[in-house]
């Protein structure tokens, strides 16, 4: 009988363990925001780019730009900066010019 309490609460923690990542690994969390912070420290850091109007996601290596740029040059620049990125897979350029 307690053999049998120990294999069922097993199960009902080994089910609970599972739904932690709602889809998505751990490995993978932590790549996509590690992304996220590197392609913002990168629009920061570059004198063409505004990091503090451009909104940065990343889901499962794709990366998406939002918000308001003044320039053309800008925004393909955001883009550039986003895609040297490693582990990076593809760039929505999202970006609308003021």
């Amino acid at each position: 009988m307690v053999r049998m309490k120990i294999f069922v609460l097993v199960l009902m923690l080994a089910g609970l363990l599972g739904c932690a990542g709602a889809g998505q690994k751990t490995g993978e969390f932590i790549d996509d925001s590690s992304i996220t912070a590197k392609v913002k420290t990168r629009l920061f850091d570059d004198p063409v780019t505004s990091g503090w109007n451009i909104t940065v996601n990343t889901e499962n290596g794709v990366v998406q730009l939002a918000g308001f740029v003044k320039s053309a040059q800008e925004k393909n620049r955001a883009g550039e900066l986003a895609r040297s990125v490693r582990g990076v897979k593809a760039v929505k350029n999202d970006l609308v010019l003021k």
